[in-house]
Protein backbone atom coordinates (compact mmCIF):
# COMPACT_ATOMS: atom_id res chain seq x y z
CA UNK A 1 0.00 0.00 0.00
CA UNK A 2 1.13 3.45 -1.15
CA UNK A 3 0.29 7.11 0.21
CA UNK A 4 1.11 9.89 -1.58
CA UNK A 5 0.12 13.53 -0.40
CA UNK A 6 0.51 16.45 -2.65
CA UNK A 7 -0.88 19.90 -3.09
CA UNK A 8 1.51 21.73 -0.35
CA UNK A 9 3.50 25.00 -1.14
CA UNK A 10 3.61 28.10 0.22
CA UNK A 11 0.11 30.76 1.16
CA UNK A 12 -0.53 33.89 2.48
CA UNK A 13 -2.71 34.46 5.06
CA UNK A 14 -6.36 34.28 4.63
CA UNK A 15 -5.61 32.19 0.88
CA UNK A 16 -6.74 28.22 0.14
CA UNK A 17 -5.19 25.23 -0.41
CA UNK A 18 -6.35 21.80 -1.55
CA UNK A 19 -3.86 18.77 -0.81
CA UNK A 20 -4.41 15.68 -2.57
CA UNK A 21 -3.51 11.84 -1.21
CA UNK A 22 -3.33 9.11 -3.84
CA UNK A 23 -3.91 5.37 -2.86
CA UNK A 24 -2.84 2.51 -4.35
CA UNK A 25 -2.00 -1.20 -3.73
CA UNK A 26 -4.15 -3.26 -1.80
CA UNK A 27 -6.86 -0.21 -0.73
CA UNK A 28 -9.99 -2.45 -0.71
CA UNK A 29 -9.39 -3.19 3.12
CA UNK A 30 -9.10 0.27 4.14
CA UNK A 31 -11.95 1.62 6.97
CA UNK A 32 -10.62 5.22 5.86
CA UNK A 33 -8.32 8.13 5.66
CA UNK A 34 -6.83 10.74 7.80
CA UNK A 35 -5.13 13.81 7.57
CA UNK A 36 -2.51 14.67 10.50
CA UNK A 37 0.28 17.86 10.70
CA UNK A 38 3.18 18.09 12.54
CA UNK A 39 4.71 21.70 13.03
CA UNK A 40 8.67 21.78 14.29
CA UNK A 41 8.47 21.26 18.09
CA UNK A 42 5.04 20.18 18.21
CA UNK A 43 3.05 16.63 18.53
CA UNK A 44 1.41 15.47 15.36
CA UNK A 45 -1.44 16.60 15.27
CA UNK A 46 -4.99 15.08 14.32
CA UNK A 47 -6.79 17.38 11.13
CA UNK A 48 -9.57 15.03 9.41
CA UNK A 49 -10.77 11.75 8.53
CA UNK A 50 -13.64 10.50 6.50
CA UNK A 51 -14.46 6.66 6.60
CA UNK A 52 -14.93 4.46 3.68
CA UNK A 53 -18.35 4.89 2.81
CA UNK A 54 -17.62 8.98 2.64
CA UNK A 55 -20.82 9.70 4.82
CA UNK A 56 -18.72 10.14 8.00
CA UNK A 57 -15.94 13.12 8.28
CA UNK A 58 -14.46 14.20 11.60
CA UNK A 59 -12.39 17.08 12.19
CA UNK A 60 -10.13 18.37 14.65
CA UNK A 61 -11.07 21.45 16.67
CA UNK A 62 -8.82 23.73 15.35
CA UNK A 63 -9.79 23.09 12.14
CA UNK A 64 -13.66 22.94 12.24
CA UNK A 65 -15.67 24.83 9.64
CA UNK A 66 -12.33 25.84 7.97
CA UNK A 67 -10.78 23.22 6.50
CA UNK A 68 -13.06 19.93 4.19
CA UNK A 69 -12.29 16.21 3.46
CA UNK A 70 -13.60 14.43 0.51
CA UNK A 71 -12.76 11.69 -1.25
CA UNK A 72 -13.08 10.41 -5.13
CA UNK A 73 -13.72 6.67 -4.33
CA UNK A 74 -12.99 6.25 -8.62
CA UNK A 75 -9.29 8.16 -8.21
CA UNK A 76 -8.78 6.12 -4.95
CA UNK A 77 -8.03 9.98 -3.68
CA UNK A 78 -8.75 12.00 -0.49
CA UNK A 79 -8.93 15.47 -0.51
CA UNK A 80 -7.85 18.00 2.26
CA UNK A 81 -9.80 21.55 0.99
CA UNK A 82 -8.24 24.30 3.62
CA UNK A 83 -9.94 27.95 3.51
CA UNK A 84 -9.08 30.75 5.48
CA UNK A 85 -5.40 29.54 6.60
CA UNK A 86 -3.70 30.90 9.36
CA UNK A 87 0.01 31.16 10.05
CA UNK A 88 -0.92 28.36 12.65
CA UNK A 89 -1.87 25.75 10.14
CA UNK A 90 2.06 26.03 8.79
CA UNK A 91 3.08 22.32 9.08
CA UNK A 92 3.94 18.90 7.56
CA UNK A 93 0.40 17.51 6.38
CA UNK A 94 0.35 13.61 6.40
CA UNK A 95 -2.04 11.35 5.34
CA UNK A 96 -2.59 7.83 6.87
CA UNK A 97 -4.83 4.73 6.02
CA UNK A 98 -6.30 2.50 9.09
CA UNK A 99 -7.85 -1.06 8.66
CA UNK A 100 -10.91 -0.59 11.45
CA UNK A 101 -12.76 2.67 11.29
CA UNK A 102 -11.86 2.94 15.46
CA UNK A 103 -11.18 6.12 17.12
CA UNK A 104 -10.22 8.15 14.32
CA UNK A 105 -8.29 10.93 15.81
CA UNK A 106 -5.42 9.09 17.23
CA UNK A 107 -2.84 8.33 14.96
CA UNK A 108 -1.28 5.03 16.13
CA UNK A 109 -4.56 3.55 15.04
CA UNK A 110 -3.57 3.90 11.33
CA UNK A 111 -1.85 1.57 9.35
CA UNK A 112 -0.51 3.30 6.50
CA UNK A 113 1.25 6.42 6.06
CA UNK A 114 2.52 8.66 3.47
CA UNK A 115 5.47 10.63 3.07
CA UNK A 116 3.97 14.22 4.16
CA UNK A 117 3.60 17.36 2.40
CA UNK A 118 4.44 20.86 3.56
CA UNK A 119 2.51 23.68 4.12
CA UNK A 120 3.46 27.13 4.45
CA UNK A 121 1.20 30.00 5.91
CA UNK A 122 2.98 33.32 5.48
CA UNK A 123 2.92 36.81 4.16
Amino acid sequence: VQLQASGGGLVQPGNSLRLSCAASGRTAGFAGLGWFRQAPGKDREFVAAIARSGTSRYYGDSVKSRFTISKDNAKNTVYLQMNSLKPEDTAVYYCAAQKYGSNWDVSSEYDYWGQGTQVTVSS
